[in-house]
This record gives structure tokens, sequence and C-alpha cells, in this order.
């Protein structure tokens, strides 16, 4: 038996001239939730669409519990979809809705009234078997698309964007909604989405995608603390970006001149070659802002910028004549005011640790 739910060996998919996926390999563990992330176009939903049999690979192979897929078709493989928009069939109610699967599969109409019960409930609709579709909200017909996948008890769970058509409020309460369902179930989850903010609240390990190619692998923590690449650090979330010259290597740091001027400490986790261009990424919840140096790697600047937005306040700070920090403070203690103003001079500090090198 397999200790992975899904593989996928060296996948490409091509569609005439255009690679959506190229030579992508990555494993999923049985029981995790896993999340294929990326902007639109970068792979994730033929990766996805490869995993469910709705497409087959140019080259390569998929898995599915330790099994090679080939040409296996969708309705054949351990496996059940959940898509963005439902897919409901609108003339058919909730329980019919949920029923269709296993009516295909010929099972017995007392083990069917069972299952589509026990599904309802799990999604939380224990009472909405004889609705019609256009009846419910757009939580509640994602809640009977869920269930109607569940009910098959597919070994795997594969999910494109299913919350996308959902408002801001409402999908923020499916995410906790899903992951805790996932936990329950301890069913394995792939999950497609391009919101950054949804792979990690929701994710056990995130798989960054672009041009169709797998960038990183790894927890959400990894993701946003230790970034490989200046792409994955860019997309998730706010990153400040600080392009230098890397000049010499100590012990445990190295030191970057930031726009030929500036001299920065950085930890240097891999070989790099004096004189080498490097980018420096700091997040602007890492740096601490002050009115005196706070040692030997305090950066001196001018706020230029200061906005509050309540929960935080944002600064915009120059640190040479060509490149700006920005820096995000959390408001805490009850009437916390906005600190310093435009114009003041002042200094930024951070651990170690909080920047990160990157070689392009």
């Amino acid at each position: 038996m397999s200790e992975y739910a899904v593989e996928l060996r060296q996948i490409s998919k091509r569609f005439g001239p255009v690679v959506a996926v190229d030579h992508v390999s990555l494993s999923v563990h049985d029981g995790e939730f896993f999340s294929l992330l990326g902007p639109s176009g970068c792979g994730k939903t033929t990766s996805l669409r490869l995993i469910a049999g709705f497409e087959l690979p140019s080259e390569g192979e998929v898995f599915i519990g330790g099994k090679p897929q080939g040409d296996t078709p969708a309705y054949r493989r351990p496996v059940n979809t959940v898509f963005q928009n439902y897919a409901l069939f609108p003339h058919m109610t909730v329980a019919q809705n949920v029923a269709f699967g296993l009516e295909m599969n010929k099972v017995p109409k007392g083990e069917i009234r069972r299952r589509v019960g026990e599904a309802l409930d799990l999604v939380q609709l224990p009472n909405m078997g004889n609705r019609k579709p256009d009846q419910l909200s757009g939580g509640q017909q994602q809640r009977v698309a869920l269930a109607r996948a569940l009910v098959n008890r597919p070994k795997v769970l594969l999910l494109d964007e299913p919350l996308g058509a959902l408002d801001l409020k409402l999908r923020k309460a499916m995410q906790l909604e899903l992951k805790a369902l996932q936990n329950r179930l301890q069913i394995t989850f792939v999950y497609v989405t391009r919101d950054q903010e949804e792979a990690l609240t929701m994710s056990d390990r995130i798989a960054v995608m672009s041009r169709g190619h797998v960038l990183q692998i790894g927890t959400p923590q990894q993701i946003y603390d230790r970034p490989t690449n200046r792409f994955v650090a860019d997309f998730i979330g706010e990153t400040n970006f600080l392009e230098g010259v890397f000049k010499a290597r100590g012990a445990d740091r190295g030191v970057v001149v930031v726009d030929g001027e500036l001299p920065i400490r950085v930890p240097v986790e891999k070989s790099v070659e004096a004189s080498s261009l490097v980018v420096i990424a700091i997040r602007p919840e890492k740096i601490t802002v002050s009115e005196q140096p706070a040692g030997a790697d305090s950066v001196a600047g001018t706020v230029e910028e200061v906005i509050y937005t309540g929960t935080d306040t944002r600064y915009l700070v120059r640190i040479t004549s060509k490149s700006v920090l920005a820096v995000r403070q959390q408001n805490v203690g009850l009437g916390s005011a906005v600190t310093f103003t435009v114009g003041s001079k002042i200094h930024l500090h951070w651990a170690p640790q909080a920047a990160r090198l990157l070689v392009e």
C-alpha cells in the first residue's frame, strides 16, 4: 500500500503548441489537505483534471493509491470532483442530486436513502432533501455539491476553486467548514485555488505553480516565511524586495550592498558567488520601527507615507536614493496612535532570519 494518495511523476500536458503542465512531479500524502496555488493559466486546474481523468497526460504517469492510472477513464477512478459552478441538476431535488451517482452504480435503494441522509447530515443540510437547487443559497448549493461528491466515498476529493462564486464573508466561513470536514473524514483533499489566504488557511501543504511548473512545495509557514524564489515570495502576501550585489560572506551571514550604497547583512543558506546580483525579501510585518538604532543591523530611513488602517499602521520608509520599504506595525492597546509622521527620521530593524536571500 502506497503512503501517497496521489502522485504525479514527470507529468506534462500539451494542447497543440501550448504546454499547460511541464514535467510536474509531486506527491500527496494519504489524508492530507493539499492545495495547488497559482495565478490563472499556471497549470493548476489542468493538473487537477489529469488526476481526475478528464484529461490524459502527454507524458508521465498519474498514480492514485499507488496504482498507475494510465488511460483509466474518469468514472473508474477512485476520486470525485467538486466544481466552482456546483454542476447541480436544477430539475432534481437535493436528495436526487446527491443520490445520482449511487443510482448510476445501481446501489440498492435502501442503502441509497441511508447514505444520502448521512451525506446531508455531514454537510449540515439534514432537512433540505426535498428542496430544489434554486431554493438554496450559494453556500447551501456548495454543500449539496460536496455531499454528492462525498456520498460515493472517494479515496480522493478534488476541488476546483469550489468557493470562488461565494461572497467574501461566506467564503471565509466555508473555508473553516471545509477544513473541519476534511479533518473529520480524513479523506485526501486536493484543492485548486488562486487565493493565497485561502491556501494558507486550509492547507497542510501547498504547491505554488507558475507557467506549468511547480516552484515550491511546503507547509503554509514554509511557503510564507521561507520562499525559495522571487515569484513565490511575491505571490504569497506582501513582500519588500531589495536588489543588490553580494559582496562577502562571514561565519553565519553575508553582506549585500543595496543600490550601491547600503550594506545589509543576511543569512546565506546556499552557495552564492561574490559580485552576484541578488534580491533580499522582507515581509513588512517582520520589520520593527524605532527612534533610535537597535543594534548594528539597524537601517536608517525617512518616513514618506503613513496609512492608518485600524488594526495596523503602514509606513513607507525611504532607505536609499532608490529603495523604499513598506513596514506594517500592529496597533496594540486601547487608543493606539500613529507614532511617526511623514518626514520622521527613524530606524528599521528585523530578526536575521526575517530577511531571505534570493539568487535570481
